[in-house]
């Protein structure tokens, strides 16, 4: 089809007067829609087009199939010349009214949805338009590395040529809808021209800096698109404000990390091009503090790029954590199912129906793929204690029951297990024990062997992992591959025994196999520490939960202790009849020092390395049965001095080893002594003083475990022997203020002190308040701000110690002046040159807002109130102490600085009218006092100090109403003789003197009672006090009336009795 040559000069010049407009409407950055001209019969096709794309997106497609035949009609020579047309129109016509439409589309707002439906058209229309251009001259066209022009390319150019100078329009609307509009246009078209190129990514560039983050998000929307062809980046125009050596994936990788809007990073996240440069920053969205933005990484970004044994191993364990541990449960959901969904597809070897879509039908469930998948997740580091495998996994079976109906766990399966398949048995067994409240019970029970095979497979891994660890231990260089396969034999004991903790020990043959199977293990030197331990839970499980059980159990371990040490001490021919521990312990260490002669001729010829190696040897031993020790202790419950087998242990093992010189044993010991305390309080209060010499003479690490046994004592044998003991206290204040020097100390005393305040396990209210101060200024000091521990520990405590209970608000306001009085010093001891202050810390009023915020009534939790109810009307007692507290802090010599910034906390507290009559009155005075005497000066504290005035006022001002009514009541409803009428009605003046006073002076009222305002009355000598007050008043209340107190109480009451005779 012929190409049409335009020959009318009219629309020649019409042409040049539109581009004429173009340039005016450049240099003005506004819209300017050019002259409508008279009306055509193409036009009124063409926007009739247009009217109907804009209703709905259902007919864009036939509509762009009409408009391009319109397109065709101006551009090509009609294939029927013979056929009379009325109007013959050329293609600059087409042109000039499909620019004049989308004109009509740049001033329309974001919520306005036609906009986005006429905009997704005309991207429609262009992409079809240059599909049917590109057919008709794929055949002439052979040159492939131009772009040909056509009809679609010159409208194309024509529309973003016109839309480009609106990019820099004043009207956000305008510039958000001309971004969208090029945006939109550069992802639907497959070439764009090289010159309009340059201009289009010039444009938007400017526009990713714009203060409109809908903007920004558009133009990121484009750049994403442009950047795929700009991988290297390329050279920027001279105008750009940005360096020249930046290039535009730079650019968009920066917005992506800085930009403070979530839809902007979530646009970038979604269209930015997968590359091996641009992957790391795309990942790390992971970690987006928005949570759409993080889910967006696991829905979208992940089944976009693909088989994901593309990513590293350390990168995949990474993200399924932390998808997999997010704080949001959408985020969660969306890793669980990448994982159960996606990653077992691509090791099951389904290829995909599309980029980022789920595919059509999942392969078949094979254990083989399973298996892979737990390899390509690293199980064996994954998938111990605080791994993350066992998490997905309990996903995986909860989501897949095709997988989780599809296993057999065979004879062939137990005999080759592998790290992989046995964690796929426990993840298993754990998943139909614990999940679906006992429904997978029957399906567990039908596919898992019963105990005593159980117990015959775990006995012959068991035997395996111990050949391992002694054929590497008698080599002196070790293989890499021998070493690893060793950790995959200790991995595969451990997760049967997590299965066999599962185990139902009804069976009593299978109970006895196991029991004397475990026995046994727990004997052998070799035994791995991880072993050991769940090996002595198994045990603790297996003997009965009674004390007869418990005797049993300690008994079964200690022989067990006894046969360790004698078969390491046998082993090396140590030892001279005497079994104990401690006879041992002392005769190594007097062999073990090389420059004492021994009295025996053995001692004498000892080489120094052989005693090295003997004193080697016996600290392994100590250390070995020191562990048995420790995870037998944590699975006993019952009293030490009724345990005869404990006492004896006590005695014989670890009070030797708190004496030894070995510090490794020293400190094990330590550890076990403490957990002997938490079974007698006795033996706690005699050792409370050695703990706290571990502490104050030991290292970090000791001084951490010290803290936690103190705690433990404390939270166990309770608070009385902080009480008793005032140095502990001392030992918490020292650890809460030890950051700088030991900042995992610091964290460490945080977790404690936190939990002793919020379990209540510390009442006495000396200590509570010096804790929490303590606590509180930890939480704002500067020097603790690198202590992530401590600060969200603490982030996580305040608010929810406060919450909890009454008592807790009234503990934090009685040391909240004395800790923000503490941090003001802290502030004003910083030095500007070493740091800025306000980025270091927070403001002090910040601080303060924080301490009202956490002393506010309303958010308290009240039994049997729900917490979404009104709570208006709860006591507000606490904040009033608290503004009484303000109030003598600032007639006190404290400095000026300080009280300007305590006394804007006054116009920030609550004054509930719940809250007890005493201390409304007496608060009342008091500030009606400060009122008076001028106590601030500065304008902002005084408004404070008159807001907190006026709500009193109001308040007590409705207390004297109910007063009065509740007196006249009474005294109408009784007769009596005058004169005890009389004394009657003197007594009860007497006693609501305050009430009574006030509400027979009101001078104006209006008719809402609640906007009175009550304000000391003008004395002879007052001066300006009671202008300045109603003047206060009336900006703070605006129309509230002003009731002004006559001090003349008793003519007040003989007024008052005198209206009632009457009234009578």
């Amino acid at each position: 089809m012929p190409g049409r040559v335009p020959s009318r000069s009219a629309r020649a010049a019409s042409g040049n007067a539109l581009r004429a407009s173009t340039n005016s409407r450049a240099s003005s950055s506004t819209i300017d829609v050019p002259e409508e001209g008279p009306s055509s019969t193409l036009r009124n096709q063409i926007c009739a087009v247009f009217r109907d794309a804009q209703k709905t997106t259902a007919t864009h497609r036939k509509l762009a199939v009409t408009l391009r035949k319109i397109h065709e009609a101006c551009c090509y020579e009609p294939t029927r010349p013979n056929k009379q047309q009325a109007d013959e129109f050329d293609e600059s016509d087409f042109n000039n009214e499909f620019t004049r439409c989308v004109y009509r589309i740049m001033p329309i707002k974001k919520s306005e949805s036609v906009g986005d439906r006429a905009i997704r058209f005309i991207g429609l229309f262009l992409r079809h338009a240059n599909d049917k251009d590109n057919d008709l001259l794929g055949e002439t066209d052979a040159d492939a590395s131009t772009m040909p022009e056509t009809p679609s390319s010159r409208l194309t150019t024509q529309v973003m040529e016109a839309v480009l100078p609106l990019l820099t329009s004043k009207d956000k609307f305008v510039r958000y809808r001309s971004t969208q509009l090029i945006s939109h246009i550069i992802n639907s078209l497959d070439a764009i021209d090289d010159e309009l190129f340059q201009k289009l990514r010039q444009g938007l560039l400017r526009r990713i800096r714009d203060k409109e983050a809908v903007v920004r998000s558009q133009a990121v929307l484009g750049l994403g698109r442009l950047a795929g062809n700009q991988i290297e980046g390329m050279e920027n125009p001279d105008d750009s404000d940005d360096d020249a050596e930046t290039g535009l994936l730079e650019k968009l990788l920066e917005v992506l990390q800085n930009d403070p809007s979530a839809e902007v990073r979530r646009s970038l996240l979604v269209n930015l091009p997968i590359l091996p440069n641009t992957l790391p920053y795309l990942l790390e969205r992971a970690r987006d503090q928005d949570a759409a933005t993080r889910r967006a990484v696991y829905s979208r970004l992940l089944p976009a790029l693909g088989d994901f044994r593309h990513l590293s191993l350390s990168m995949r364990e990474k993200l399924l954590r932390w998808g997999l541990r997010d704080r949001d449960e959408n985020v969660r959901k969306a890793a669980g199912r990448l994982f159960r969904e996606r990653w077992i597809e691509d090791c099951a070897g389904m290829n995909q129906t599309g980029e980022g879509e789920a595919a059509n039908e999942s392969a078949p469930p094979t254990l083989d793929s399973l298996l892979e998948l737990l390899e390509r997740i690293d199980v064996v580091n994954s998938g111990v204690e605080n791994g993350v495998a066992l998490e997905a996994m309990n996903g995986f079976w909860e989501g897949r029951p095709d997988y989780r109906n599809a296993m057999e766990f065979d004879d062939k399966f137990w005999e080759t297990l592998g790290a992989e398949s046995v964690f796929v048995a426990r993840s298993f067994n754990e998943f139909c024990r614990t999940q679906g409240n006992g429904k997978y019970e029957a399906l567990v029970e039908e596919k898992l062997p019963e105990v005593t095979k159980i117990a015959y497979y775990l006995e012959r891994y068991l035997n395996v992992l111990i050949e391992a660890i002694k054929r590497i231990n008698s080599q002196e260089n070790v293989e890499d591959d021998e070493e690893e396969d060793t950790v995959e034999q200790e991995f595969i004991v451990e997760q049967l025994l997590h299965i066999v903790l599962t185990l139902d020990y009804s069976d009593e043959v299978g109970r006895r196999k196991m029991f004397a199977l475990l026995r046994q293990a727990l004997s052998i030197p070799e035994l791995p520490d991880e072993v050991t331990k769940l090996t002595i839970e198994v045990l603790r499980d297996i003997c009965a939960p009674d004390t007869a059980g418990e005797k049993e159990f300690c008994s079964v371990v200690l022989e067990a202790v006894a046969d360790v040490h004698d078969a390491i001490v046998d082993e090396n021919a140590i030892g001279d009849g005497d079994e104990s521990f401690h006879s041992a312990r002392s005769e190594i260490s007097g062999a073990s020092t090389p420059t004492k002669k021994g009295k025996n001729g053995k001692d004498e010829e000892m080489s120094e390395e052989e005693a090295r190696e003997k004193a080697i040897k016996e600290i392994m031993i100590n250390m070995k049965c020191l562990h048995i020790v420790q995870c037998m202790l944590a699975n006993v419950q019952g009293t030490l001095q009724q345990n005869d087998h404990l006492v004896s242990m006590l005695n014989n093992l670890v009070v030797p080893a708190v004496r030894s010189h070995e510090a490794p044993v020293r400190e094990r010991g330590l550890v076990c002594l403490g957990l002997c305390a938490l079974l007698d309080r006795a033996l706690a209060e005699e050792n409370l003083t050695l703990f706290m010499h571990f502490f104050s003479k030991g290292h970090a690490a000791l001084q951490i475990t010290a803290l936690k046994i103190l705690t433990d004592i404390l939270n166990v044998h309770g608070a009385q022997l902080l009480s008793a003991n005032p140095t502990l206290l001392k030992i918490y204040i020292k650890a809460l203020r030890s950051g700088s020097r030991n900042p995992e100390v610091q964290g460490a005393a945080t977790m404690a002190v936190s939990k002793l305040l919020l379990g209540r396990v510390v009442t006495d209210y000396e200590a509570s308040t010096e804790l929490l101060k303590t606590l509180i200024v930890a939480y704002f000091d500067p020097s603790t701000a690198g202590n992530q521990s401590v600060r969200q520990a603490l982030n996580y405590f305040l608010p929810v110690f406060c919450y909890s209970r009454a008592e807790n608000q009234d503990l934090m306001r009685a040391v909240a002046l004395d800790a923000l009085h503490a941090l003001y010093n802290i502030r004003e001891g910083i030095d500007d040159d070493d740091m800025d202050v306000d980025d270091e810390m927070a403001s002090l009023g910040t601080i303060g807002a924080c301490l009202v915020d956490w002393t506010d009534p309303r958010k308290c939790y009240t039994p049997g109130v729900p917490m979404d109810a009104d709570r208006k009307n709860v006591n507000g007692d606490v904040h009033l102490d608290f503004a009484t507290d303000i109030l003598e802090k600032l007639d006190s010599n404290a400095s000026k600085e300080e009280k300007k910034v305590i006394a804007p906390l006054l116009g920030k507290l609550y004054i509930s009218p719940a809250s007890s009559e005493e201390k409304l009155r007496a608060l009342y005075e008091e500030v009606s006092l400060a009122v008076e005497d001028g106590l601030l000066t500065d304008a902002t504290s005084r408004n404070a100090l008159y807001k907190i005035h006026v709500s009193l006022g109001k308040i007590v001002n409705q207390l004297g109403e109910q007063d009065k009514a509740s007196s006249l009541s009474s005294r109408r409803s009784v007769s009596v003789a005058p004169s005890v009428a009389t004394t009657t009605t003197t007594t009860t003046t007497t006693t609501t003197t305050s009430a009574a006073a006030t509400d027979r002076t009101m001078t104006e009222i209006d008719n809402d009672d609640d906007a009175a305002t009550i304000v000391p009355g003008r004395r002879s000598t007052d001066g300006t006090i009671l202008e300045d007050v109603v003047e206060e008043a009336e900006v703070e209340e605006g129309d509230d009336d002003t009731v002004i107190r006559h001090p003349d109480e008793a003519s007040l009451v003989e007024e008052l009795l005198t209206d009632d005779d009457d009234e009578e």
